[in-house]
């Protein structure tokens, strides 16, 4: 045997096959596969394509069990794709978006072949309706990806797919995981719980040393008044697909701004804190999150009492106590009579009274942190 030329995997003592030709009709099977496997994983994010463990449509992988199909690790590897991209469906939904509809076409760039093995470099194209369209909002997002997977063929001839690479240098697509070295870290640790804060006045006094921390408290209510009604083309605007909308989004570009730096890792890691363009990790857009992450950071502690709050502070609301906290709001002033003023997204507001919110929402619970 020529040097530099593999052995195949299996017995040598075995019948083997002339190495497979790799015609058009081959090529055919390869793109086929190809777009059956993405479009599994886009299918998997859209609403109501699986409740539980009862699927609405079964894979179309499935149904490639010839001359073309996946190898089993790569049929497990595919299995454990979508069961990600299901609980980033269920991320999704947490934060008001879901899709209603997806389609996705892949195409044939090139094959390279050596024996009875091939590289496959595909173009996927993937579109997703969403579901609720808010006032003028787009009706569908879409992107292009590309990647390149890894036949072989076995004793018989029949190809298996036994590899997938994304080969972009960007951000994952809305329809890729990770392949991260070694397991994610798994915290043991429960989410801190905040304190609430009580809305009675006068409050005790409690002032704020502006020099302890090294943050710029007065750049972060800077960025906040600027940045109220105008948004930063930084950052995504959350606004319109979900409950706590651009609030806590908001919150965290003006932190950010006033010195926070980010923490990163995985974004559903509340230990972890980051944003910018591409990627945001759930603490720095999710209310709850934000709490869990500033309080076991130390990077913030509960305040006792809501007129306790200074420029940089932040203060959230859960509206209907029900354990969940909905709104995310940061002083931008305070006045010499101590009364605080909280700028936020979501209603667009800058300077509004904590006096005028605790009265527009008196049975709420109030929670608030000084940064």
């Amino acid at each position: 045997m020529a040097a530099g030329v593999a052995l195949p995997n299996w017995s040598a003592s075995a019948a083997v096959a002339d190495d497979p030709p790799l015609n058009s009709a081959t090529k055919a099977a390869f793109q086929r596969l190809a777009d059956a496997v993405f479009a599994d994983r886009t299918q998997s994010l859209v609403d109501g394509a699986r409740s539980g463990h009862q699927e609405s449509q079964p894979r179309r992988t499935s149904g490639f069990t010839g001359k073309v199909r996946l190898s089993q690790a790569q049929a497990r590897e595919e299995g454990s794709t979508l069961d990600a991209l299901r609980a980033r469906k269920s991320r999704l939904a947490q934060l008001g978006e879901k899709y209603s509809g997806a389609s996705t076409k892949v195409t044939l760039n090139g094959t390279k072949t050596t024996g009875r093995r091939a590289s496959v470099d595909v173009t996927e194209t993937t579109t997703l309706t969403y579901e609720k369209v808010e006032g003028t909002g787009p009706r569908t997002t879409g992107f292009q990806a590309h990647h390149q997977l890894a036949f072989q063929a076995d004793h018989k001839g029949d190809w298996q797919l036994t590899g997938i690479r994304d080969t972009d240098d960007g951000y994952l697509a809305v329809n890729q995981v990770t392949k991260p070295r070694g397991a994610a870290p798994v915290t043991t640790d429960a989410p801190p719980s905040a304190t609430r804060s009580a809305t009675t006045r006068p409050a005790p006094a409690n002032p704020k040393n502006f020099t302890a921390t090294g943050y710029d408290y007065n750049a972060m209510a800077a960025y906040a008044t600027t940045y109220w009604s105008r948004y930063n083309p930084d950052y995504p605007d959350f606004n319109g697909i979900g409950d706590g909308g651009d609030c806590t989004n908001f919150v965290s570009q003006a932190l950010k701004a006033g010195g926070w730096q980010h923490v990163p890792g995985y974004t559903t890691d509340f230990h972890k804190w980051f944003g910018n363009s591409e990627i945001q990790s759930d603490s720095f857009v999710g209310v709850n999150e934000f709490s869990w992450f500033a309080l076991s950071s130390k990077r913030a502690s509960s305040l006792a009492n809501v007129y306790q709050m200074d420029i940089g502070d932040v203060l959230q609301l859960d509206f209907d106590r029900d354990g969940s906290k909905d709104h995310s709001m940061i002083v931008t002033n305070r006045s010499r009579q101590g009364m605080p003023y909280v700028t936020y997204h979501s209603t667009n507001t800058y300077n509004r009274s904590v006096a005028s919110i605790v009265a527009s929402y008196p049975n709420a619970a109030y929670y608030a942190y000084r940064t």
